[in-house]
């Protein structure tokens, strides 16, 4: 729960802020003037600080000042009914995010507060990445040692510095977020902001607001004004996956960003310069898609200055072994199991498989196996029961899943678990199907969509995420 610390020295707008924001889910303190928020701010950490500007004693600007120094991680947001462009300034310049004219709307309020905490959960996100990601070898240890990877990797290393833009390319599941995860780690900017973003995940006007930002009043919704992602990846790197989807319109504004380094807000007027390193990535043929006018060439040939290709999981086989070893560990940690290892026989059933969805199939297939699985190892039942449900599932002559005689281990299974890994397993093979289109996973497991998105909630899966590498 994020925590809020609300100062004025009204207290009908410090009651007003308080129950609205308690009702969204923050905890809430309050404090009429800037001395007693910063004694709270001794004894307590709060995500974000929204402060009048105009108070007795100490201003909000002498507070933003105050608190920045005790704690430069908070969020801060000045209110004001004495509006001018020399405070807004001035409040911007010591470490402000926004600020709030009075009256103001709640709606406005709550929309700000909302973007100002994702970009701080953002921020920790990548903290956290900065910490876990230790360089080279680690990305070696999770992608594996066959002399296929490891050409990769040297390549990764190689152009990690440069500036140069990087097309990935490579099936539906090998990893492209990982080897742009890679190069942005392992080069100069590793300390500066790492954004990803789906542009087929999106429909076209979210797109643009998403990328670009958006001005207050620019369309219907927009009650303020939004960061674009680029603006948020400013001196680090933002990956543009599935680029093959992003529509033509957008594609003009992706080469000026890849020209000029500048880009305008939906509704905007002013040019906004960034330095960005910029990554695509597709699973797709984009000299076909050059060719049938489906996307731009000088695009293209902007984005493809250096490209890694990554292999299918079926011509590294050999790294199998490996990456299982890794999902094993991962997942005993995340479910509370023990398993130490897996059958030969397993093993065997695993490097047989095709892998048609590379190694995030292998990822799922092993989750449901350690999840499925009482024993100690992972065996043959265990995971060529998982294998055949995940490649080729029986089916009945009406259409339906035909697990007439699973093998049941001696020790016995959980029956409500092993039921809801299968029924998973099954929403996420549609939603991989059907790249992710609700509507069609739907029709394939013959339910509505109204179903569909209560079993999404329901085993916390997010479809925009599904189809990602």
């Amino acid at each position: 729960m994020e925590k809020i610390l609300v100062v004025d020295n009204e207290k009908s707008m410090r009651d007003l802020l308080a129950i609205m924001l308690q009702k969204e889910g923050y905890f809430i303190d309050t404090a009429d003037d800037g001395d007693t928020a910063l004694a709270i701010l001794a004894k307590d950490n709060f995500d974000l600080i929204i402060t009048d500007i105009k108070m007795p004693r100490m201003n909000g600007v002498t507070l933003l000042h105050e608190a920045k120094a005790v704690s430069p991680e908070t969020i801060v947001i000045m209110m004001t009914a004495y509006a001018s462009t020399e405070t807004a300034v001035e409040a911007m310049k010591e470490g402000a995010y926004d600020y709030l004219t009075k009256p103001f709307r709640l709606e406005e309020v709550s929309l700000i507060i909302q973007n100002a905490l994702e970009r701080k959960r953002l921020q920790r996100e990548n903290l956290h990445l900065k910490q876990e990601l230790k360089g080279r070898f680690a990305f070696t240890q999770i992608l594996g040692k066959s002399q296929k990877m490891q050409k990769v990797l040297e390549l990764v290393q190689k152009v990690a510095d440069q500036r140069a833009n990087i097309l990935i390319l490579g099936e539906s599941g090998t990893g492209k977020e990982l080897i742009a995860r890679a190069i942005h780690f392992n080069s100069a900017r590793k300390d500066y902001p790492f954004v990803a973003v789906n542009c087929g995940a999106l429909p076209e006007p979210l797109l643009e607001s998403e990328l670009f930002g958006h001005m207050k009043g620019s369309f219907t919704g927009a009650i303020s004004n939004k960061e674009g992602l680029f603006e948020v990846a400013h001196e680090g790197s933002i990956l543009l996956d599935e680029i093959g989807d992003t529509p033509l319109s957008i594609q003009v504004k992706l080469l000026r960003v890849l020209q000029e380094k500048e880009f305008r807000r939906v509704g905007g007027t002013k040019d906004i310069r960034v330095d960005v390193r910029i990554i695509a990535a597709t699973n797709q043929d984009l000299g076909k898609l050059v060719s049938a006018g489906k996307f731009r060439e000088d695009l293209y040939y902007r984005l493809n200055v250096i490209p890694i290709l990554i292999p299918p999981l079926r011509d590294h086989a050999e790294d199998i072994p490996i990456l299982t070893d890794a999902f094993i560990k991962r997942f005993n940690l995340a479910l509370g199991k023990q398993i130490t290892g897996i059958e030969h026989s397993a093993m065997q059933a695993l490097m047989r498989h095709e892998w048609k969805g590379n190694v995030r199939e292998l990822e799922n297939c092993l989750e449901r196996a350690v999840a499925l699985s009482t024993q100690k190892i992972l065996t043959a039942t265990d995971v060529g029961f998982v294998v055949g449900a995940v490649r080729e599932p029986p089916l009945t002559k009406a259409g339906n899943l035909s697990l007439t005689s699973p093998s049941i281990p001696e020790s016995g299974l959980d029956l409500e678990v092993s039921i809801e890994t299968l029924e998973k397993g099954l929403i996420l093979t549609a939603l991989k199907e059907t790249n992710g289109v609700q509507t069609e996973a739907a029709k394939r497991l013959h339910v509505s969509v109204r179903s569909l998105r209560w079993r999404l909630q329901k085993y916390g899966i997010d479809p925009t995420r599904t189809c990602k590498d």
